[in-house]
């Protein structure tokens, strides 16, 4: 068998293994805290203005809720951010090209997706924050 052909044999397990590095387990964070105070109409103009801020779209919006989708290069990424005067809540509602599948009943996904929700919620946080003071 020439050596090449060896070569090959041997690096597709490990680009396969690889790539399952890539996913990680999808966890919706956890809710964040909306300091007292403020009206609906604030906290959702803080949620807007963290959006924008990191690129997102917003797709809808109506009392309580708005629907966000982030599109980076042929990725896709759709949340849910419902809110009300004490909590702010993102969910994952679905993507496209981010390695998304169950494994075991538990979702997983690429792991950029969560590192651009965790900045997300950092600045959800930071915005209702500057709007106390």
């Amino acid at each position: 068998m020439p050596k090449s052909r060896i070569l090959l044999l041997l690096l597709v397990p490990l680009l396969a293994l690889t790539m399952a590095f890539r996913q990680a387990p999808l966890v919706n964070p956890d809710p964040i805290h909306v300091p007292a105070g403020l009206t609906d109409a604030q906290v959702a103009k803080a949620i807007s203005s963290a959006l924008i801020g990191r690129g997102w779209s917003v797709t809808a919006e109506k009392a309580g809720e708005t629907d966000a989708s982030l599109h980076l290069r042929e990725h896709v990424a759709r949340i849910a951010i419902t809110y009300d005067a004490s909590a702010v809540q993102v969910k994952y509602v679905d993507s496209e090209n981010l390695k998304y599948e169950m494994k075991d009943g538990k979702p997983y996904i690429h792991k950029n997706y969560l590192g651009w929700i965790e900045y997300l919620v950092q600045d959800i946080n930071r915005s209702l924050q500057l709007l106390t003071h």
